[in-house]
């Protein structure tokens, strides 16, 4: 129960104080580009993974596709 606790109060006190709401103020030199579209968006981080992941699938199973059966 102890270290429950002292493991919830310890998170709770990195998320309190993490920097990330700063990240709303633009700093000195930023220059954001154009945002991205829904098709943009969606091609990079879903396609494109699973793209990449059926390719190295494909690399892992050639070689035993090409052994056959004896």
């Amino acid at each position: 129960m102890r270290v429950g606790a002292v493991s919830a109060v310890a998170t709770l006190m990195m998320l309190m104080t993490s920097p990330a709401a700063l990240a709303v103020t633009p700093d000195d030199g930023d220059d954001p580009g154009n945002g991205l579209s829904t098709v943009e968006t969606l091609a990079l981080f879903v396609a494109t993974p699973l793209v990449l992941f059926a390719i190295i699938a494909g690399l892992v199973m050639l070689p035993s596709l090409g052994k056959g059966k004896k």
